[in-house]
């Protein structure tokens, strides 16, 4: 009889910024000859459409308290806990080598299960202050391992930097040639993500505008903005002459990046992991509502290594933002020594060096 490959389960809550590294992971487990669960939520199911068709999805019964009123909270807890009896159920009839959790609520489950049963288990935090569910597991897992350097930890907890992993579209622009600006087309790319993109539609095409003529002549502006917005947004740029690509969602996100002279965008922890991967010059606005201010401890590595800007929200204006811009346009040299210091920070090969802290776990002597 054949032996049955090792089992990996990876549990991650229903947003992107969990979804997405998953992924990358899962893809680089079943190459290495793994088979894969994903144990998530309903409302995490929605992002697997891009996963492997290998990968198992495992649909459990989760919660958060940050959504609905006083009787839809006094069932989380009832509701998390069905859904760690049925991670250990499962578990029992396939047994996990390792369990890795990527945060959010749905990965309670799984992960808790494998605390009970003291399988192999670690977590990874994406941005640079850990989320509510990891703070809970970082003290019961064996590894953690961080996407965004330096990451704040309980007093006694060691982290292991592997960076976060990005999609295999993003990989093969890593360190694509960067054009410096001067007097020829030059490309700025705006990205809100999906929460507070409004500020971002409000200051952006006004600081534009405030750019010498000299400059705006060569400019053109690819930018995300809510569908609220997105019709204000192109009438300005179109009013200023400004040419620009203003769209809800940006699908070519790898190809723009890498051929933009400069990127402009809230701090979510893949945009930032993206950025550097690539390598371009950045002003980043971190969420000032983010209750942890993780978009702040996110941008910080970037900031620190002279590869980007980091404006708080509550000092972005038109004028600020388009001095700054005109800081990076203005100085070729300096933009370049920013591209290839982002690059110097950059973690490529995150997914296998998750995949390489997942085999140690499974095949260290118990």
């Amino acid at each position: 009889m054949t032996q049955q490959a090792p089992l990996l389960v990876i549990a991650a809550g229903g947003t992107g910024g969990h979804m997405f590294p998953a992924q990358s992971l899962a893809e680089v487990m079943l190459a290495r000859g793994w088979r894969v669960k994903l144990s998530t939520d309903a409302r995490g199911a929605r992002y697997t459409g891009a996963f492997p068709k290998a990968v198992e999805i495992d649909t459990v019964p989760s919660a958060t308290f940050a959504r609905g009123g006083i009787a839809a909270k006094a069932l989380v807890p009832f509701r998390i806990a069905g859904g760690v009896f049925s991670a250990l159920t499962k578990f029992a009839s396939d047994k996990p080598a390792v369990v890795v959790g990527f945060g959010g609520y749905p990965a309670i489950p799984a992960v808790a299960a494998a605390t009970l049963l003291k399988l192999p288990r670690m977590i990874h935090e994406q941005n640079g202050v850990l989320g509510r569910v990891n703070q809970v597991f970082a003290k019961r897992v064996n590894k953690v391992a961080c996407g965004t350097w330096p990451t704040e930890l309980p007093e006694g907890v060691e982290g292991i930097y592997t960076g976060n992993p990005v999609r295999a579209a993003i990989l093969e622009k890593h360190g694509a040639p960067y054009i410096p600006p001067g007097d020829y087309p030059m490309e700025i790319l705006v990205m809100g993500g999906s929460q507070g993109a409004r500020i971002l539609s409000d200051v952006v095409p006004e600081a534009i505008a405030r750019l010498p003529e000299h400059m705006l002549r060569n400019l053109r502006i690819s930018q995300q903005a809510r569908a609220e917005d997105l019709d204000r947004v192109v009438e300005f740029y179109h009013a200023h002459g400004i040419q620009a690509d203003v769209q809800t969602f940006i699908h070519d996100v790898p190809k723009r990046m890498s051929e933009s002279q400069l990127v402009i965008s809230r701090s979510g922890a893949s945009t930032v992991a993206d950025v550097s991967v690539i390598g371009r010059p950045s002003i980043w606005v971190p969420l000032a509502a983010a209750i942890r201010d993780e978009q702040t401890a996110n941008a910080r590595g970037l900031v620190d290594a002279n590869a980007a800007i980091m404006i708080p929200e509550s000092q972005l204006t038109p004028d600020s933002l388009a001095e700054q811009i005109h800081n990076v346009l203005a100085h070729p040299e300096g933009a370049t020594m920013m591209a290839h210091a982002a690059l110097s920070v950059s973690k490529p090969m995150a997914a296998e060096e998750l995949a390489a802290l997942v085999e140690e776990l499974a095949f260290r002597k118990q």
